[in-house]
Parts: structure tokens; C-alpha cells; sequence
């Protein structure tokens, strides 16, 4: 899945080599080219994968689960349950089909050092798993900036290759890039970086057949009609994280211990609010 430019740029590799090797990899591809609908819809019956969030409300607002062969960006402000979200899909994941979960392993690349352990242990006694296997079945890396990141996205998918994995978290996609540019001049660098980020982490999506969970930061909306809006903040990322997203969620607190989960742009999925509260054994249906 790379350009014939990004290939020239490997030294060795000639145009006659290069379309030598785009035209194998077309006859490699079967479903390369046009497909029926019908074709389309019975791939992705056969295909994609729902993964229980643990609160059922959240499975009926998203069509049973978190989808693999998607991007699912989640965003809210602090303590609205983003990195819990991220503990409990690191367990249910690992359920059997089913039981909602995915069969696989997970890839968890944290940006915010909030990676917790001992949180799995918690989550995995309420769905009746071994604490220990969960957690050995969890591939965590740390990335402190945005270059190690995208190194890590790339180096994903040699994992991949070799053992089933069903999910990739990146928890945040957006904190170090925000960190690293700053300034206005140099917003169109990591809007750039941003965007191959994104289309990296499709590009997995779709090849192993994976769901992508990515967590974003929110900012106050600067413009002069914040006032006028319930909710004035806004996810960064801008329009470049709108359209790479197949999914966006928004999550907001709600009275008391409810969150509630917004879906704000789906090509398949109603607009719909679905409330949940964080407890010791991760994200719960709401409870009056």
C-alpha cells in the first residue's frame, strides 16, 4: 500500500522494477478493482468484527460494538472516561465471538503514560478471564514524541503479520503532535504528520482486519460563537481528523457519575446518545 513515489525513493529500485512489482501485487489482490454491492455487503458480513464497549447501551447506539476495519475516534474532555474505554476493550477483546469479544490480542500505544495494569485485573474478574492472560496478550509501548509514534504505527503491522490481533489503541493520537509543533507556523507540518498517521492506521484497518481505537484532546473553541453553543469545545486535529475518522464519538459528562457517549459522525450509524458510568470494574451501563 505505497505510492510509486515513496518507492522510488528506495535506493535500488528502477521504474521498470517498480511497476514490475505494482503489477504483481495487482494479480496478489483479488477483490482488486470494481465489486458488486451485493459482493461488498457479503465480505463485510463475513469479515468485520463487534467488540463489546461493557455497557450495553453503548452496543446498541454503535450497531452491536466497536467495528473493525474502522477508525473509532473517541474525544471529551478529562474524566469523561476515554482511557477507561481503552482498559475495558483491552479485556473484552479477548473474548470469544460469541460472547461480543474479538479473539485477538491488542496493540496499545500510549502517548500519556496512562497505561494502569492493574486496572486489567479488576476488569478481567468481572468478565470471568485470568487476569495474567489478559495482561500477556496486551502489547504496550510508550511513545514520547510524534516521530517515535509513528515509528511504532509502522512497526505494528510485523506483529500483525504474525499473530491475531483485533485492536490498536492509540491513547492519544493527538498529545504529542500538540506538544511537538506549536505555533501557528508550524500547524501545517503536524496536520500533515496527522494525516499520515491516520491513513497509516487505515491502512492496518483494513489489511489485518483490525479495529482502530484513537482517543483526542479537546481545546476551547476560539471563535466568537463559543458562547452560543452548549458544548464550546472542540477536538483537535481539525478537518484533517474529521475526515480520516470513520467513526467520531464525543463524550461529555452528564449529572453526577453518568458519561455520556454522543455519536457525531457514522457513514452507517444514526446520530444517538448512549450513557455509561466508570466504575472498578471499567465502563458499566448508567445507573439512575
Amino acid at each position: 500500500m505505497r505510492t510509486k513515489k515513496s518507492l522510488a525513493e528506495i535506493k535500488g529500485l528502477s521504474d521498470a522494477k517498480i511497476e514490475k512489482m505494482v503489477e504483481a501485487a495487482r494479480k496478489c489482490v483479488p477483490n482488486y478493482g470494481w465489486q458488486t454491492g451485493s459482493s461488498v455487503e457479503k465480505q463485510r458480513a463475513r469479515e468485520i468484527v463487534r467488540i463489546n464497549f461493557g455497557a450495553q447501551q453503548i452496543n446498541d447506539l454503535l450497531g452491536g460494538g466497536l467495528e473493525s476495519k474502522a477508525i473509532t475516534e473517541i474525544f471529551g474532555e478529562y474524566r469523561t472516561g476515554k482511557t477507561q474505554l481503552c482498559h475495558t476493550l483491552c479485556v473484552t477483546t479477548q473474548m470469544p465471538l460469541e460472547s461480543g469479544g474479538g479473539a485477538g490480542k491488542v496493540a496499545y500505544i500510549d502517548t500519556e503514560g496512562t497505561f494502569r495494569p492493574e486496572r486489567i485485573h479488576s476488569i478481567a474478574a468481572r468478565f470471568g478471564l485470568d487476569a495474567e492472560a489478559v495482561l500477556d496478550n496486551v502489547c504496550h509501548a510508550r511513545a514520547y514524541t510524534h516521530e517515535q509514534q509513528m515509528e511504532l504505527i509502522q512497526s505494528v503491522a510485523a506483529m500483525m503479520a504474525e499473530d491475531p490481533f483485533k485492536l490498536l489503541i492509540v491513547d492519544s493520537i493527538t498529545a504529542n503532535l500538540r506538544v511537538d509543533f506549536s505555533g501557528r507556523g508550524e500547524l501545517a507540518e503536524r496536520q500533515q504528520r496527522l494525516g499520515q498517521m491516520m491513513s497509516r492506521l487505515r491502512k492496518i484497518s483494513e489489511e489485518f482486519n483490525v479495529a482502530v481505537l484513537v482517543t483526542n484532546q479537546v481545546m476551547s473553541d476560539p471563535s466568537g460563537g463559543a458562547m452560543f453553543v452548549v458544548d464550546p469545545k472542540k477536538p483537535l486535529g481539525g478537518h484533517v481528523m474529521a475526515h480520516a475518522s470513520t467513526i467520531r464519538l464525543s463524550l461529555r459528562k452528564g449529572k453526577g457519575e453518568q458519561r455520556v457517549m454522543k455519536v457525531v459522525d457514522s457513514p452507517n450509524l444514526p446520530e444517538g446518545e448512549a450513557s455509561y458510568q466508570i466504575s472498578s470494574e471499567g465502563i458499566v451501563d448508567y445507573k439512575d
